[in-house]
């Protein structure tokens, strides 16, 4: 549209005719910094791998200090895990007569697509679940009322009251009286008010709310491959995690053993003769002929050896690798949130849609986060890693003096663990939405977070409002896909259902609950991981939405970007040739 309107090919978001994300890399400073750390943890991991030695948790040491089964004893009580794995005889042993999991496999599969099926079918029924919700809220107050006025008309001439009872444990006595039931049916009742008032005067608000949703569906079906785009957060976590674990299980092991050679009879031969510093290794010890002359002569672990800058400082490369692992993870969901947005940001800021939407968006703002907001992201996710640290180092000190602390001190330490709680849940709100704003102006962190922060506040009903709309949709929808999946993995694995083309009998399991919670289990996270990106969704249309509601006044310069529903609840229209619709 920008090059039909002679304008230059901005990517400033709102007020431009391009789309999001301005030419120009953000909080230099941090992105260095970030790199330093991630170089100086692939040095810590190479100087693990160097001097650890995983065997001190895989092999049993006897009382010698020696590793079991090396040595001079070769049979020994205990076996080696390795070798039982590695067997091909007891592997054939242990999986013979056990089938793949593929009736698990065909049940998420129906996870995904239920899941897929849900969030295209919002665009159509959204209205009508959203208000089913709330007019179901509310009836089941009202017969909440009705229950309690019923309860309280019976025991209205009951000569028993609560001051008779008074103070007791046993709650069961308070039912049975008719002042319990009246301060219920006081306080049903001003709920179901508030509730009925609050409908009234927001029903406009909930409205865009739904169209909001409704949009975000349209957002989804035209960019499919962010549904997909969990699975590369969740390989990346399970990189960051599988990095972290290597490096402190070798961060661990990387003391390094002093041997010595000891004579067990010192009178023997000439046994006396052996040094007390004469050094060793076991492992080849027991195969050289240099001690023939000395029978009784051993290979005796003494001590581990932390006289190296790397033993004396074991210590603080583990917190180290904490901190480093903590602030990549962050990262890695922070990169996530960013592509997201810029890539349902173009969605927005597309002002004929489809035409104007670019070919490959999600790639692209992928591209994008990466070559220029690394540094913002790096900034953010710093931010909530201290916050994380700190909660910490709380529940360490509270685990430590627990037994300690008298009640006032317990006090403190569950007012502060409470407070940094709230603060890691703002820190995340603050900084998704600093990731939105980064995505769509491209400026640095603290503006960005600013930014968002401040036209949330301009807008906080419409917040609150979308908020607890979304989060009940999408609540609905998870439990929807849940436990329709689980119920028939239920009715499957017991037997009671049979599938036509499946040579599964249910005689087969010893016990039809594992598989069962198997797929509950991994339907939840097929759930969490497609309405996440809806809810990212959703919220970076909002904030679009928001922007583009403060910036533009529907002229030929400034045209509304928001979907023709938008307009009409807002009773807003675009006065130049073309409409804020677009094409659909």
């Amino acid at each position: 549209s920008w090059q039909k309107l002679g304008l230059l090919p901005c990517r400033g978001g709102p007020g431009c005719k391009g789309w999001c994300g301005v030419v120009g890399c953000t909080d230099i400073i941090c992105c260095v910094l970030f790199i330093v750390v991630i170089l100086g943890y692939m040095a810590v991991g190479i100087l693990a791998w160097l001097y650890g030695d995983p065997r001190h948790v895989l092999y049993p040491r006897n009382s010698t200090g020696m590793f079991c089964g090396i040595g001079a004893q070769p049979s020994v009580f205990y076996f080696d895990i390795l070798k039982c794995v590695t067997s091909i005889n007891i592997m054939a042993a242990t999986l013979n007569g056990l089938q793949c999991p593929t009736t698990q496999v065909d049940a998420l599969v129906i996870a995904m697509v239920v899941s897929f099926l849900f969030l295209l079918l919002l665009r159509f029924i959204a209205p009508v679940m959203v208000w089913v919700l709330i007019f179901g809220v509310l009836a089941v107050g009202a017969y909440g009322i009705y229950h309690c006025w019923w309860e309280y008309d019976n025991y209205r001439k009951s000569t028993v009251s609560i001051t008779d009872i008074g103070f007791t444990t046993d709650f069961k006595v308070y039912l049975q009286v008719k002042e319990t039931w009246l301060a219920f049916l006081i306080i049903l009742s001003v709920v179901e008010g508030i509730l009925l008032l609050t409908l009234i005067f927001l029903r406009t608000r909930i409205l865009i709310a739904i169209a909001l949703i409704q949009e975000s569906s349209k957002a989804v079906s035209h960019m499919m491959s962010t549904l997909f785009y969990p699975l590369i957060t969740f390989v990346l976590l399970v990189v960051c995690v599988a990095y972290w674990g290597i490096t402190a299980l070798y961060l661990a092991t990387s003391g390094i053993p002093v041997y010595k050679v000891v004579a067990l009879n010192s009178t023997q031969d000439n046994c006396g003769q052996i040094s007390s510093n004469e050094t060793c290794d076991p492992q080849t010890f027991y195969n050289s002929t240099d001690y023939l002359w000395c029978r009784s002569a051993r290979c005796i672990f003494i001590k581990y050896n932390n006289e190296g800058l790397l033993q004396r400082n074991l210590f603080n490369l583990q917190i180290y690798n904490g901190v480093a692992f903590l602030w990549c993870v962050n990262f890695v969901i922070a990169m996530g949130q960013c592509s997201l947005a810029g890539a349902f940001a173009s969605y927005y800021w597309a002002l004929n849609k489809p035409s104007d939407i670019p070919t490959f968006p999600l790639s692209q703002a992928f591209i994008r986060t990466i070559r220029y907001h690394v540094g913002s992201l790096a900034f953010g996710a710093l931010i909530l890693t201290l916050i994380q640290i700190i909660r910490i180092i709380l529940e360490y000190l509270d685990h430590k003096t627990r037994a300690a602390q008298n009640p006032c001190s317990r006090f403190l330490m569950c007012c502060l663990k409470c407070c940094f709680w709230c603060l890691e849940k703002f820190i995340k709100f603050l900084n998704r939405n600093a990731y939105i704003m980064i995505a769509v102006y491209g400026k640095n962190f603290c503006v960005s977070a600013k930014n968002a922060f401040m036209l949330l506040m301009r807008n906080i009903v419409r917040v609150v409002v979308l908020d607890k709309v979304t989060d009940l949709l999408l609540f609905f929808g998870k439990m929807l896909v849940v436990g329709g999946v689980g119920v028939l993995a239920f009715f499957f694995f017991s037997g009671r259902i049979r599938l036509p083309s499946s040579n599964f009998r249910t005689e087969m399991l010893n016990y039809y609950w594992m598989p069962i919670i198997v797929v509950v289990v991994g339907a939840y996270l097929i759930a969490h991981g497609f309405f996440s990106v809806y809810s990212m969704c959703v919220d970076t249309l909002f904030l679009c939405f928001l922007e583009d509601l403060e910036r533009h006044d529907g002229t030929m310069q400034k045209p509304y970007y928001m979907s023709k529903n938008l307009m009409k609840i807002l009773k807003k229209k675009n006065r130049g040739p073309k409409n804020g619709e677009g094409k659909d």
